[in-house]
């Protein structure tokens, strides 16, 4: 018996929201990913990424803190997530785009 994803998430899907994480050049969250260490096992990555959204067992991991001056002084916190978290979301957005495009054109 063959056992289907729960959720069914286009490749292109995969590959376009790769594409936007690396156009915005995405920063290492705390993980300290780069883009450029990810491009070393991009396939990988990305199926492995692809593999844990389809199947639903993606968790997003802590982000980043890191303070950012305000204009009238002072502080304030800003979360980086991991790059693999940033790419995710984007992924999800672009799946959510697609699927409301078709139900709802």
């Amino acid at each position: 018996m063959i056992k289907t994803k729960p959720f069914s998430i286009p490749k292109d899907i995969v590959q376009r929201a790769y594409q936007r994480v690396k156009d915005n050049r995405g920063s290492a969250g705390i993980d300290e990913m780069s883009l450029e260490r990810f491009e070393e096992g991009r396939r990988g990555n990305l199926y492995r990424l692809w593999n844990r959204m389809s199947s639903g067992s993606y968790m997003p991991s802590p982000v980043k803190l890191v303070e950012i001056p305000k204009q009238g002084g002072g502080k304030r916190p800003l979360g980086i997530p991991k790059l693999l978290s940033y790419y995710m979301s984007l992924q999800f957005v672009l799946g959510m785009f697609l699927y409301m495009s078709i139900k709802y054109p």
